[in-house]
């Protein structure tokens, strides 16, 4: 039998004992309590955090890919966060992706008894030809999810970058990483569900990690999601938005540069603000490496032709 009590994520919270016997608005009220020192938490490790964000980004720049791997709650958050790169950034989506013990079933019903296997968590990262090049970063919050475990012994075993997010200190899978992000909410308010406080500092921590590498990529200009992909009504309304808040142009005058630019709000901006005829600033633009404040103050130096 597991010692569940010797982990933080198991142990009673005192100050919910009675939480069956409160009024409602109490209730809510202790729950959002205990919801504030998963900002806390976080707030401890963002030194870590930019480490990771420094190496994840390295590791993408360099032709790597993102790879969450967690059982659960914790591989749901993974696979959510990989699934909305792509429409947010523009970025394929093989470059960031979410393992989940169980498959693709686990997504929407437990399957509980997956996350017990070291083995099937090494298969998975195997299935998904995971190399050196690669960041994979393994999420459980007791730390100690044997699929997890395995995951990153293997990601180890292959030279890739591994990261571990848990909420329970001097974890297994910290152990393992090159980079351990260790956040301490403390007990939930329900003992054991870990889909509460150790999920709500777990997605931030994730958040941080894949927004901060995105950012580094050159993914956002200023705090525009300059890459956003127009796959629906609500996203092409907010390209033309992202262009005329970055250029102060007309709707009209957005509406042509996107349509010219084949929908990408970043290179519309850029033909806006340089004038550029649409073949050179493509050049620019790869030149920057896909970062735009970098190519305009490129073009404001005089170095684009």
């Amino acid at each position: 039998m597991l010692e569940l009590d010797k982990l933080a994520t198991e142990r009673r919270n005192s100050a919910s004992m009675d939480i069956d016997s409160l009024s409602t608005l109490d209730m809510v009220s202790l729950i959002n309590s205990e919801d504030k020192k998963t900002v806390e938490a976080v707030e401890k490790i963002l030194p870590q955090i930019a480490q990771a964000i420094d190496l994840t980004a390295k590791a993408l720049s360099a032709g790597g890919r993102l790879i969450y791997v967690g059982a659960g709650t914790s591989g749901r958050l993974g696979v959510l966060d990989a699934s909305e790169c792509p429409p947010t950034f523009g970025v394929p989506p093989t470059l960031v992706s979410g393992l989940i013990a169980g498959g693709r079933e686990a997504m929407f019903q437990a399957q509980e008894g997956a996350e017990d296997s070291p083995a099937l968590g090494e298969q998975d990262l195997k299935n998904a030809q995971t190399t050196s090049a690669d960041v994979i970063v393994g999420i459980s919050a007791s730390g100690r999810t044997p699929y997890v475990v395995g995951a990153l012994r293997y990601a180890r075993s292959v030279g890739a970058t591994a990261v571990s997010v848990a909420c329970s200190p001097d974890s297994p899978i910290a152990a393992l990483a090159d980079i351990a992000l260790t956040a301490l909410p403390g007990p939930e308010v329900i003992t054991g569900s870990t889909r509460m406080k150790a999920g709500t500092t777990q997605k931030l921590i994730l958040n941080m990690l894949s927004t901060g590498t995105m950012i580094k990529l050159g993914k956002v200009y200023g705090n525009l999601m300059v890459d956003v992909e127009e796959t629906n009504e609500k996203l092409v309304a907010r390209a033309h938005r992202i262009v005329v808040e970055a250029t102060g142009c007309s709707s009209e005058e957005s509406s042509a540069a996107l349509s010219k630019a084949s929908g990408s709000a970043k290179l519309a901006i850029f033909l806006i603000l340089s004038g550029l005829p649409l073949e050179n600033a493509k050049e620019e633009l790869e030149k920057a490496e896909g970062h735009l404040g970098l190519a305009l103050k490129q073009y404001k130096r005089g170095d684009a032709k």
